[in-house]
C-alpha cells in the first residue's frame, strides 16, 4: 500500500510537470531562462514554507528538520540541473533536448550501481523500454552532440543525482522541509546568475507573472514536494520511470490544448513508456 501511493504521488508529479511546458515556454518568452528559474524556485520556497511552519507545530518533537548537507545536495543539484537545461534548450530543439533531459532513467540506475545499489533484470528492461519510448516521442533524428545538447545531458546528470540526494537524505527527515530548503537554496543561487547575465526589469518578471506562478507553486512547490513524499516509498530506479511520463503528458497537454497532432510514432512512443511503467510496478518474487 505504501509502495502505491508513493507511486501515484510520482505519477501525479509527473502530470504536474508535463502540464507545466507550454506554460514555461511562454513566460521565458518574456523573461530571460536563468531568472524564470530562479524566481521559479523562490516562489516554490514560499509556497511551500507554511506549509512546513505549520508541520512542525503540529508535530513537535517528532518533526525533524533536514540536515544541512541534505538540503545542499539536494538544492545544488536541482539549481545546475535546471540552469543547464534552460541554456541548453535555447540551441537545442524541444524534440531533441526533451530526449536527452529525460535519460536520467538510465543514469539513477548506472549511478545507483556505483552507489552499491543493484537494479533487477525487469527494472532494466523497463529503462530501456522508456529509453526506446523517449526517442519515439521525442522525434528525435540523428545525433551530433552540439554545445547546447552536451549541457542537456550534463543536466540528466543533475537531475539523476538530484533523485539519488532525495532518495539518501529524505529518509530522515521531514520531506516537505527538505523540499522547501532545497528551492531556497536553488533560488538563491540561480537567481543572482540571471540578474547578472540577463539585467532582468521588473515589468518583465510582472509580465511572465502567471507562467511564473504555475511553474513556482504548482510545478516546483507542489510537484518537487510529491516527489519527495513519493519516493520516501518507491525506489529511486521505479521513481525516475514513473517521473519520465512528465513526457508523455506533456505531449497529451500539446494535443488538448495546443491542437498538436500525435503521429503512430508518438503514441507507439506513449505506450513503449506506459508499459515500461507497469513492468516496473509489477510485484517481484517473494523470496
Amino acid at each position: 500500500m505504501r509502495k502505491a501511493s508513493g507511486s501515484l504521488l510520482l505519477l501525479l508529479t509527473a502530470m504536474i510537470w508535463g502540464a507545466s511546458f507550454v506554460l514555461q515556454r511562454l513566460g521565458m518568452d518574456v523573461v530571460g531562462p536563468i531568472t524564470f528559474q530562479g524566481v521559479r524556485m523562490l516562489l516554490g520556497f514560499f509556497a511551500v514554507l507554511p506549509l512546513v511552519l505549520l508541520r512542525r507545530r503540529r508535530l513537535g518533537a517528532g518533526f525533524r528538520m533536514p540536515s544541512l548537507r541534505g538540503a545542499l545536495w539536494c538544492g545544488l543539484t536541482l539549481c545546475a540541473g535546471g540552469i543547464l537545461q534552460q541554456i541548453g534548450l535555447t540551441t537545442t530543439p524541444a524534440g531533441k533536448a526533451g530526449f536527452i533531459s529525460a535519460l536520467y532513467v538510465v543514469l539513477v540506475p548506472v549511478l545507483g550501481l556505483l552507489l552499491g545499489r543493484r537494479s533487477g533484470l525487469r527494472i532494466w528492461i523497463s529503462v530501456a523500454l522508456a529509453v526506446a519510448g523517449l526517442y519515439l516521442l521525442s522525434s528525435v533524428g540523428a545525433f551530433s552532440m552540439s554545445t547546447g545538447e552536451v549541457l542537456i545531458l550534463l543536466c540528466a546528470f543533475c537531475y539523476a543525482a538530484q533523485i539519488l540526494a532525495i532518495d539518501r537524505f529524505a529518509q530522515d527527515c521531514d520531506g516537505v522541509a527538505l523540499s522547501c530548503l532545497q528551492f531556497l537554496v536553488a533560488g538563491l543561487v540561480t537567481l543572482p546568475i540571471g540578474i547578472i547575465a540577463e539585467h532582468p526589469a521588473w515589468h518583465q518578471i510582472w509580465n511572465a507573472r502567471w507562467p511564473l506562478l504555475y511553474a513556482g507553486v504548482l510545478s516546483s512547490g507542489v510537484g518537487f514536494t510529491l516527489q519527495i513524499i513519493g519516493q520516501k516509498r518507491v525506489a529511486p530506479t521505479a521513481a525516475s520511470l514513473i517521473m519520465s511520463l512528465e513526457s508523455v503528458f506533456s505531449a497529451l497537454a500539446g494535443a488538448i490544448f495546443l491542437h498538436e497532432v500525435m503521429r503512430g510514432r508518438e503514441l507507439l512512443g506513449c505506450a513503449l513508456m506506459l508499459a515500461a511503467v507497469v513492468l516496473s510496478q509489477l510485484p517481484g518474487k517473494r523470496k
